[in-house]
């Protein structure tokens, strides 16, 4: 069992597709290098200024020190993050403990 945090963002309008592609060439990269498991992103099947992010942790603790670490170290800020935030109107956040095979079956092939 793992703690899985569901990160879902509603865009300003127009900015879906600029956001994905900082999210494929900077952010998960850089989520990646800190040591934190990225299950699967993208944008919304029926809105492309809708996105999701998820990511999954041993434990809450693990997630929030690992959030800790990362969201302060220089490669985020100095990074991708203000372009990241430029874009989010909305951002909606829920934490659930999901077996190994459903954070499997959640992953981006």
């Amino acid at each position: 069992m793992k703690t899985v945090e569901f990160l879902l963002y509603t865009l300003k309008p127009g900015t879906g597709s600029d956001f994905h592609r900082i999210m494929e060439e900077q952010s998960v990269p850089c989520h990646r290098d800190a040591g934190m498991d990225i299950v699967s992103f993208g944008n919304s099947m029926d809105d492309n200024d809708a996105y999701y992010l998820i990511r999954a942790y041993d434990d809450l603790a693990h997630l929030k020190t690992s959030q800790e670490h990362f969201y302060s170290s220089p490669a985020w800020r100095e990074g991708p993050r203000q372009a990241i935030i430029d874009k989010i109107s909305v951002s909606v956040k829920t934490v659930m403990v999901l077996s190994e095979s459903a954070i499997d079956s959640l992953r981006s092939g």
